[in-house]
């Protein structure tokens, strides 16, 4: 085949829309027009079709991407087992999970050279790949980039929120810059790597079940919270490269690796609705009260895995960012609550307006079902006798994922140095006041 002369999308570029069709071509005339596979693949490529979900899935539903590529993905040597490092899947039942309120300060990125693969390290989740439902919840922490090693996720789809650095991840459909205060989402299968520009931390939710899409509004109408337009995916930008690399797959809660003698980021060009995506934050659109009291936190609510149960999530990725608070005779905090839902908080920026101090950025918090939690005694004080003049949050940002199923904590998330032993202890102190 004649080497083709790349395009201009070849570069970091994107197209918007969530859950749209997209059609892009990083050599012209690459994609074909009107047949999907037809016998022979335009400038000799190969027509490969990704699946997000079950062929008959309905028509609102369904995610796949053809992809006309330079080589099949099929070739490649034979999987090997590789050492999963701090890498844990469900059933996440390798010791037991407390009711305590757990909070972790940031964990270090290490001093010697790691990438993506190297630096995860889980958290907590529940449920289990197989079974297609729950999640997992994981940091990364890395200072080197990938550069003739790949991953994918064959267990399920991946949420990225970066703390400290910026992430370039060069995909199978493109590239995605993705810095804190955005998001990136992954569709489980995808392969790619991630460059990265210094150390570099941030959280990962990886979903087990539904698709991450965007919740309905209802009474809200059209115009609130996040918008199609303004999700990102990139445009074709191919690899091409000789020479062997490895191939990291996350399958059945294990690490596996492929030798490739060829980069599995050989596409030229793709159209389909089964994409990476990124996401700026600040582009939420918050809802509030003006009058009193204020809202349930779905409000705020940015993506959505559902469980097949009504109203019930299998996952909702919420976030806390700048906004106005407003309403009058009103304890403007987050109440003091015990929930069905449970909760596994993380702080990108500043200050989260619950807790006066101890929750950090790169943090974690665990609140479980029905485990009383809200603000502590500062706070409680400071929000009870505090004149209601209109204030606006600043330089914040928290972010949340509520589950129906309860966050089991690791081994090593229990045993980890970071782990706050007296987080409990912030809700001392309450005096009786009862007259």
């Amino acid at each position: 085949m004649k080497k083709a002369k790349p395009t201009k999308s070849t570069r970091l570029a994107y197209q918007s829309g969530f859950g749209n069709t997209f059609a892009t071509e990083a050599v012209k005339g690459a994609l074909p027009v009107g047949q999907n596979s037809p016998q022979r693949a335009p400038r000799g490529l190969i027509a490969e079709v990704i699946s997000g979900t079950a062929f008959t899935a309905p028509r609102a539903e369904n995610l796949s991407t053809w992809m006309y590529r330079m080589r099949p993905s099929a070739m490649h040597a034979p999987f090997r087992r590789i050492a999963g490092g701090l890498l844990r899947s469900g059933p996440f039942d390798e010791v037991e999970t407390p009711p305590t309120r757990l909070r972790w300060d940031p964990l270090p990125v290490p001093a010697k050279p790691t990438d993506f693969v190297d630096g995860l390290a889980s958290i907590a989740g529940s449920g289990e790949p197989a079974g297609l439902a729950g999640i997992a919840v994981h940091v990364y922490l890395a200072n080197r980039s990938m550069r003739d090693r790949y991953f994918t996720n064959a267990d399920g789809e991946m949420m990225l929120v970066p703390q400290q650095g910026t992430l370039l991840l060069a995909t199978e459909m493109g590239k995605l810059e993705v810095a804190p205060r955005e998001i990136a989402v992954i569709p489980r299968g995808v392969k790619f790597k991630v460059a990265v520009d210094g150390p570099a931390r941030g959280y990962i939710c990886e979903n087990y079940g539904p698709h991450f899409r965007l919740p309905e509004l209802g009474p809200i109408g059209a115009q609130g919270l996040a918008q199609k337009r303004d999700f990102l995916a990139p445009v074709a930008a191919f690899e091409e490269r000789g020479g062997k690399c490895e191939v990291v797959q996350k399958f059945m809660g294990k690490l596996w690796a492929a030798e490739y003698r060829h980069s599995p980021l050989d596409v030229v060009a793709w159209h389909g609705n089964l994409t990476p995506c990124k996401y700026e934050l600040d582009r939420f659109m918050a809802v509030n009260s003006v009058s009193f009291d204020h809202s349930d936190p779905s409000i705020f609510t940015v993506l959505t895995s559902p469980s097949g149960h009504p109203g019930v999530a299998n996952c909702d990725f919420v976030i806390f960012p700048p906004r106005w608070q407003v309403a009058e005779h009103s304890f403007r905090p987050p109440w003091f609550h015990r929930n069905v839902m449970s909760e596994l908080m993380g702080l990108v920026q500043g200050v989260y307006d619950a807790k006066a101090e101890g929750f950090l950025p790169g943090g974690v918090s665990i609140h479980n079902c029905h485990q009383g939690h809200g603000p502590d005694l500062a706070t409680f004080d400071k929000a009870s006798a505090t004149d209601l003049k209109p204030h606006k949050l600043e330089n914040t940002l928290a972010f949340m994922w509520e589950s129906r199923f309860v966050f089991r904590p690791t081994k090593f998330a229990l045993a980890a140095p970071q782990l706050q032993k007296n987080y409990e202890a912030v809700w001392d102190g309450f005096r009786r006041h009862f007259k």
